[in-house]
């Protein structure tokens, strides 16, 4: 189902793979890039279980915008162990604006279809998704 303003469709491996991270807790992570030859969001790259944060980071690119969705565990004041998962919009400075306003515009339509997010961040370089970020907007 495309969406009228961009024209950008989703594809089914996007929300089977994310129903897997959020239920199953199959992976850490899932990288997606839209595909623009086809107006498609897919799936770029899967994080296992045992990958870090840091294994995340480096695996999206300097120079290209991206989507992502990252399990976060993390524990409370309280000592409770808690997890969340976060909605990552990149869109590096060294992208090509016809890349950052197609992600942009396409952005709210693709998270709809991604039920169960909790947090999410936009980010134009790594500092602005570290980790200490992350655990703040987390707590």
């Amino acid at each position: 189902m495309a969406n009228a303003a961009s024209g950008m469709a989703v594809s089914d491996e996007c929300k089977l793979k994310f129903v897997e991270l959020k239920a199953k807790r199959n992976y850490r992570f899932i990288v997606f890039k839209i595909d623009e030859r086809i107006q498609q969001v897919m799936v770029d790259k899967l994080g296992q279980p045992d990958e870090s944060y840091d294994d995340f980071t480096a695996c999206l690119p300097a120079n290209e915008c991206r989507y992502a969705v990252f399990d976060f565990d993390f524990v409370t004041d309280e000592n409770c162990q808690k997890s969340k998962i976060f909605f990552i919009a990149w869109s590096p400075d060294a992208s090509r604006v016809r890349s950052k306003m197609l992600y942009a515009s396409s952005k709210d339509r693709f998270k709809r279809e991604l039920d169960g997010i909790q947090v999410e961040l936009q980010a134009t370089d790594p500092s602005e998704m570290s980790i200490d970020i992350v655990k703040a907007r987390a707590l």
